[in-house]
């Protein structure tokens, strides 16, 4: 057996991978389970009674709550709530991270030009969106960033009808000035700010989840791209004659986004945290939305209750522990052991 195989480091390696290859398929796989209570339906006849196996029916396997939920349950559903909101949420906000921090580090302020009439086309786009009611002003914005972008990067040369003048596009700018913005407030207070309220639906908790997560992508992928682009392999593309977005999405780019094979198991921790957080708290879901950090939340109604506390709780540290240990490649494990 390899070095890696025998070695500590090497089996909490796999055990972390297991645990997380475990909570995803429980959270895809729980609406099919032969449980025997289901998430929503309380049994008034125990109402926060402990884990019991004995005696005749069905079982609280784990407990119930105040409510009569069964925990187990919960529990269960708990997990779908991480494979449907905060994985997402981590995966969007890495990607939108890495695209804003690599462009803004591979052209900076002054190498991306957009013709007078793309800035006339985004800022009416803009206007227009402002002067919607509701979440409909959403489309116009991104078509109007959309159209802008086409006429940067695909096209050599505008439209005559766009003008041929063009300003620069302070991309470095834009994306430090939002950084800052968004680094001004802490993350949970920024959240429960915005959600507080009416109950927000998954999509628009998922956009509020990654709004706030993807400035340390950002971040990273833009001081990457600041040393990347400097390297002969990026110059020697340029000089090769290839566009400019080209090279940044398949030379640049990869390179940039090395370092988030460590950060990305990070982000998904914290978004975790932070959707318990939210839970725990009662904001931004209706109550009735099953999730570990809801049945914590339920302790405070049955003190004495231990088993409210020693699912979830164990389910949350053990994700977190491995999600921890998944931010470090193998070789590092052995390494440092």
């Amino acid at each position: 057996m390899s070095r890696f195989g025998t070695h500590p480091a090497g089996w909490s390696y796999w055990l972390a991978i297991g645990w997380v290859g475990l909570l995803i398929s429980v959270g895809l796989l729980v609406p099919w389970l032969p449980l025997p209570f289901a998430p929503g339906l309380p049994d008034l006849l125990q109402v926060a009674t402990p884990p019991s196996w004995i005696g005749p029916g069905p079982h609280h396997w784990l407990g119930t709550d105040p409510q009569g939920l069964d925990v187990l349950a919960g529990l269960l559903y708990g997990a779908r709530q991480v494979v449907l909101l905060s994985l997402p949420a981590a995966v969007l906000a890495t990607v939108l991270g890495a695209l804003a921090g690599g462009a803004a580090g591979f052209w900076g302020n002054r190498e991306l030009r957009l013709p007078v009439g793309g800035w006339l086309l985004a800022l009416g786009g803009s206007w227009w969106a402002l002067a919607l009611p509701g979440q409909r002003g959403v489309v116009p914005v991104l078509l109007a960033l959309a159209l802008a972008s086409w006429i940067v990067a695909l096209r050599p040369a505008p439209p005559h009808w766009l003008g041929r003048a063009a300003w620069p596009l302070p991309l470095d700018s834009l994306l430090r000035a939002g950084l800052t913005l968004l680094s001004a407030v802490p993350r949970l207070l920024l959240v429960i700010g915005l959600a507080a309220g009416p109950p927000l639906t998954t999509g628009q908790l998922l956009s509020l989840l990654v709004a706030v997560s993807w400035p340390e992508p950002a971040r990273l992928v833009r001081l990457q791209m600041l040393r990347v682009r400097e390297l002969p392999f990026v110059e020697a593309a340029q000089a090769g004659g290839l566009p400019s977005w080209r090279v940044w999405l398949r030379h640049a780019l990869p390179h940039a986004c090395r370092p988030l094979r460590t950060t990305a198991p990070l982000s998904l921790a914290a978004l975790v945290r932070l959707e318990t957080t939210l839970a725990f708290l009662g904001v931004g879901r209706p109550p009735d939305v099953p999730s570990w950090g809801r049945l914590l939340g339920t302790l405070r109604q049955a003190p004495g209750a231990w088993w409210l506390v020693a699912g979830p709780g164990m389910a949350l540290l053990l994700t977190l522990l491995a999600l921890r240990r998944l931010a470090r490649t193998p070789d590092e494990q052995l390494k440092s052991a």
